[in-house]
């Protein structure tokens, strides 16, 4: 099957229970099976050092270099969002998509100037006996982990990694005078919607709200439920200016959108406090004054954007 330049082999490998203890078996036989067995054993020691996906890519590529030279790697997973790339991409490349009892972990790519030759090929396909186990353990991992920080209801990130994320960022505005901006949402007369229609459709118009906002922020921006009918919104790298611009363009998206829950049209709209980094703030400050703004476009009638003039 011919290959584009800039992918030479594409290959599913399939690795079920046992693998990296049948590679044992090589160690009598050709010496280029004898060496790939043994440093694939010595490659499995070293990454059980680590749970993450990233460092394990990276040990990875450090420890089969002498063996296989190569310039990058990069591994993929679409369904978990992971896209690790070290190194440079050459314009030849080595593909193989790894499964491990019948569970697609990704697909992990070397590169480098010239081409990768059958040997190298075959050899690397014992070497990632060693990875393919520890990869597992980290995406198991890295997926309980997206768990504990995600609301269940809404699927967007819950008020525990709110905290955690609101603390990394403003220390990042302080360190690099980079612009930080926060949004509290809050949705107008929600406890009526329970009243007059249920809580089985609060939480649908809770779930809905939550899509429309991911669906209308950028990818840098990050979306929090953090609690009740309360949503937060961090833009990185975000002025005063494009917060207020970034949160009317939302605020208009909720009430444009229609909420029907058991034949019933709900009304929806949220009121949007702002606030921007300054030099002193804390995660705390910060927050406090953008819930403060949420307040006042309470008290402004609902249904609109404020900041605190300071």
């Amino acid at each position: 099957m011919p290959l584009s330049q800039r992918r030479q082999t594409d290959n599913e490998v399939v690795f079920e229970l046992g693998n990296l203890a049948l590679m044992s078996q090589f160690i009598e036989g050709d010496e280029g099976k004898k060496a790939g067995a043994r440093k694939a054993l010595q490659i499995a020691n070293v990454l059980q050092t680590s749970l993450e996906v990233d460092r394990l890519i990276d040990i990875y590529s450090s420890e089969i270099k002498s063996l296989i030279p190569h310039d990058g790697i990069r591994f993929e997973n679409e369904l978990y969002q992971l896209d690790v790339e070290l190194g440079s991409k050459e314009k030849n490349s080595c593909s193989f998509q790894l499964v491990v009892a019948a569970t697609a972990l990704g697909q992990l790519t070397l590169y480098r100037k010239r081409k990768f030759t059958a040997h190298e090929t075959m050899m690397l396909e014992y070497l990632l006996c060693a990875l393919v186990y520890p990869l597992r353990n980290a995406i198991t991992y890295r997926q309980a982990l997206t768990a504990a920080l995600k609301d269940p209801l809404t699927g967007v990130n819950n008020r525990m990694a709110l905290e955690s994320t609101l603390l990394r960022e403003t220390e990042v505005a302080r360190r690099y005078n980079n612009p930080l901006g926060i949004v509290v949402i809050d949705i107008d007369h929600f406890k009526q919607v329970n009243d007059l229609y249920g809580h089985a459709a609060g939480d649908h118009v809770l779930r809905l709200v939550a899509q429309v906002m991911s669906n209308s922020i950028r990818s840098t921006d990050i979306l929090f439920r953090a609690g009740g009918e309360e949503f937060i919104l961090l833009l990185s790298n975000t002025d005063i200016n494009g917060a207020l611009l970034i949160s009317e363009r939302i605020r208009r998206n909720i009430e444009e959108t229609q909420y029907s829950f058991d034949n019933h049209q709900i009304p929806v709209t949220a009121s949007f406090g702002v606030a921007n980094f300054k030099d002193g703030d804390s995660s705390e400050t910060l927050l406090a004054r953008a819930d403060k703004a949420m307040y006042k476009a309470k008290h402004n009638g609902r249904n609109n954007v404020q900041m605190l003039i300071e």
